[in-house]
């Protein structure tokens, strides 16, 4: 990405090689590839430089929009502090301040990081068990035993999504929530999340 500076302001960020005016003068896009660095400077065109320190995983941050500045002859994109999204869950209110409600008369509610990453893992959970449903299915209309196997991996299931769910409910910030999820390399060459991990099917 490039801006054009003139008069020590940016008046146009460039997104992509394109002919471009700047004067009296029409400039065809091959300057962007073709001239040098100190060429494109020296009629106002300057390679954006980017700075994310202040940008977070939006997953879990809402980000401020990207700003430009020029600056000690440099433009530089930045973001402002980014605020962390909402953990819980809280009523929905209009901008008076007045609950929101359905067509039922009952309260709607905007749901939290914690809830959204609770729903995950229980459709998760469910889409593991689904195919051997049918399994529990016929055992209950036939009578037969559920295999030994296939009871046990099911409870695993559920019992690694409880877990999950309560390691995610215990969180206190979103960059508590986020850890969980972030993979690190171990000693043996693997790599594990603190967040546990669902059985592999059968």
């Amino acid at each position: 990405m490039y801006a054009l500076v003139q008069d020590n302001k940016i008046t146009q960020i460039i997104n992509q090689p394109k002919s471009i005016v700047i004067g009296d003068v029409r400039y065809p896009a091959q300057i962007f590839t073709k001239w040098s660095k100190a060429e494109k400077e020296a009629i106002g065109i300057y390679e954006i430089i980017t700075d994310s320190s202040n940008y977070k995983d939006p997953a879990y941050y809402i980000n401020t929009n990207e700003q430009y500045d020029f600056a000690d002859n440099q433009v530089t994109k930045s973001w402002g502090t980014a605020t962390p999204k909402r953990l819980e869950d809280e009523d929905a209110v209009d901008e008076d301040g007045n609950p929101v409600l359905d067509e039922n008369g009952v309260q709607l509610i905007n749901y939290g990081l914690k809830t959204e990453k609770k729903r995950i893992v229980k459709q998760q959970a469910a889409g593991l068990l689904a195919p051997t449903d049918w399994v529990i299915i016929k055992a209950k209309e036939t009578g037969t035993n559920i295999p030994t196997a296939t009871k046990s991996w099911r409870a695993d299931v559920r019992t690694k999504s409880n877990e999950m769910e309560a390691m995610i409910d215990a969180c206190t910030t979103v960059d508590e929530l986020k850890a969980l999820y972030e993979y690190t390399e171990q000693q043996d060459g693997t790599f594990t999340r603190p967040l546990p991990e669902f059985p592999e099917e059968i």
